[in-house]
């Protein structure tokens, strides 16, 4: 059932300066060619830090509103699994900037819209042609934690709602981002 599957107010959050991997915010994709088209990234996050803390106090709450006592034994069926689980040891994956990190994956569907990805200025949205968010740069994320368990099976799922640009940072797995640092102003140099 669809009421199943509706976000709990009370498991919205805020992360700040985050490391963002596979930023798909402006075009819906779907996982490896095939299913529904979501809006998506993955926040990279440090164990123990502020924000590890807010995920782990969202998860629980998400899972203590849909299963109550029984939460505790529904949480041992999915964690650590990322089919299942939105929040999982980075050292899991192959993938740069994961190693020593907690991976937090986050998706919105193509028909709730698209996510609002904004400037260092909130005022200022973000468009995909301005070029300013890529894997591996700072972020701060506003997002939401929900429990599913439908016909699909049980899990701990993240809706992505809002990505605003904090910082640059070494890019992931990519070219470096194009900038002019280190040249000249070279119209007044003749031709020889």
């Amino acid at each position: 059932p669809v009421a199943d599957e509706t976000p709990k107010p009370d498991s919205t959050f805020m992360l700040k300066a985050v490391r963002i991997a596979f930023p798909d915010l402006f075009v819906a994709v779907q996982f490896e060619g095939k299913g529904p088209f979501n809006y998506r990234a993955t926040a990279l996050i440090e164990k123990g830090s502020e924000n590890d803390k807010i995920v782990l106090a969202a998860i629980e709450r998400a899972g203590l509103a849909k299963w109550e006592k029984k939460w505790p034994e529904i949480k041992k069926t999915v964690e650590g699994q990322s089919q299942k689980f939105c929040y999982i040891n980075g050292d899991q994956k192959a993938y740069d900037g994961y190693e020593g990190k907690m991976a937090l994956t986050m998706s919105r569907p193509k028909e709730s819209g698209p996510v609002l990805v904004l400037s260092k200025n909130p005022k200022v949205p973000l468009t995909a042609e301005d070029g300013v968010i890529y894997g591996g740069c700072y972020v701060n994320v506003k997002a939401q934690l929900w429990a599913q368990d439908n016909d699909f099976g049980k899990g701990i799922r993240c809706s992505l709602i809002t990505v605003q640009f904090f910082s640059d940072g070494e890019s992931f797995g990519g070219a470096p981002r194009a900038t002019a640092d280190g040249f000249e102003d070279v119209e007044s140099v003749e031709n020889g």
